[in-house]
């Protein structure tokens, strides 16, 4: 490949970097939220280590639980990349771009750089950008048609934490979209293992545990969680009170359907799912708990079922349903807590 054909293709780079960097002003469609802080600069996204410059990407250093650069605040630049000498090379100028009206041609390059970059720290930017324009369902539509899903979700593998947390965001935006959802759903297994090989009270779990709320809103895809179960209730005991909200978000949405209450009252559970049920619970999450023992409660198994589950150690139903589930009397004192929609929620669970 000659000289010629070199330069041009730097520019290109150059200015759709402009593009990503730009998109960072509009990061409020969704944000990572955690206990650490956020650190960015023009070269790398990093984590809470010795930062990393995107010209080291095979040194890239992470840690259990590390944090992205939130990308915010930025203006979007007109990108004028240059030569050795200083000549500008950039093919146009990218001005004021944002995620809503980046054009057709625009996701296309994304998706191709995405795909050949070896930079952790653009990739961050790729996914990011990519995120961001999926919140707009023109894009969410031509993302999939440019078989866009299934490139982002490669880099659910990807060796770089970061770059999966990104990943999993991108993926979350696109969830929103129906159509999307039947590409989304193969995906699955994948994200769940995410849940369960990653540090607890991580981003990772955090943007899977949001992908997997979106992808159970409606009934048709749920069936592909009830094995998941005894790992969101496992997680649900050890997990900071973001992590909480977020998985019983999932067990409410999959504890709606009728269909599904078979399979979760099978589970395993830890004995300990009742001791959340408290006065020091958070609120915001006592009251989805409380959502999802009511749907529990409104299933009625026949004599034959219950008195097969009543054998079975440590399924859900003995640890919350049964009659010497402890869960009854934490209820009773939950009439008296302060905050009055528990107290509703509880009186109407116990009538």
């Amino acid at each position: 490949m000659g000289d010629g054909s070199v330069t041009p293709r730097l520019g290109n780079m150059k200015a759709l970097l402009g593009i990503v960097a730009g998109a960072g002003a509009s990061y409020g469609i969704y944000k990572l939220i955690s206990g650490g802080s956020f650190k960015r600069n023009k070269k790398s996204a990093t984590n809470e280590g010795p930062g990393v410059k995107s010209s080291q990407p095979s040194h890239l250093t992470l840690k259990p639980g590390s944090l992205l650069a939130k990308v915010s605040g930025l203006d979007v630049v007109c990108a004028r990349p240059v030569d050795t000498d200083g000549v500008d090379v950039a093919s146009g100028d990218i001005i004021h771009q944002s995620p809503g009206n980046l054009e057709p041609q625009h996701l296309k390059m994304l998706l191709s750089c995405l795909q050949t970059s070896n930079n952790p720290s653009d990739r961050c930017r790729f996914l990011l950008t990519l995120g961001n324009a999926a919140a707009f369902t023109v894009n969410q539509n031509l993302i999939r048609e440019y078989e866009g899903i299934y490139i982002i979700a490669g880099f659910l593998s990807d060796p770089a934490a970061e770059v999966r947390v990104h990943t999993l965001n991108a993926l979350n935006n696109l969830c929103m979209n129906i159509p999307n959802q039947e590409q989304l759903k193969v995906y699955v297994p994948q994200v769940l293992e995410l849940i369960e090989m990653s540090p607890v009270n991580s981003d990772l779990q955090l943007g899977a545990l949001r992908l997997l709320t979106n992808l159970s809103v409606t009934d048709k895809h749920q069936h592909l969680l009830k094995d998941s179960v005894t790992l969101l209730l496992s997680l649900l005991v050890v997990s900071n009170e973001t992590l909480q909200v977020q998985t019983v978000k999932v067990l409410v949405n999959l504890s709606s359907n009728p269909d599904m209450v078979d399979d979760i009252v099978q589970a395993q559970a830890p004995a300990s799912v009742v001791l959340l049920f408290d006065a020091r619970t958070a609120p915001v999450v006592l009251l989805r708990l409380l959502t999802f023992a009511g749907n529990l409660k409104a299933w009625t198994p026949s004599a034959q079922v219950a008195d097969q589950l009543r054998r079975k150690q440590d399924c859900l139903f003995r640890v919350m349903l049964d009659e010497s589930s402890q869960l009854h009397n934490r209820l009773v004192q939950l009439l008296s807590h302060p905050d009055r929609e528990i107290q509703a929620q509880v009186a109407r669970i116990l009538t």
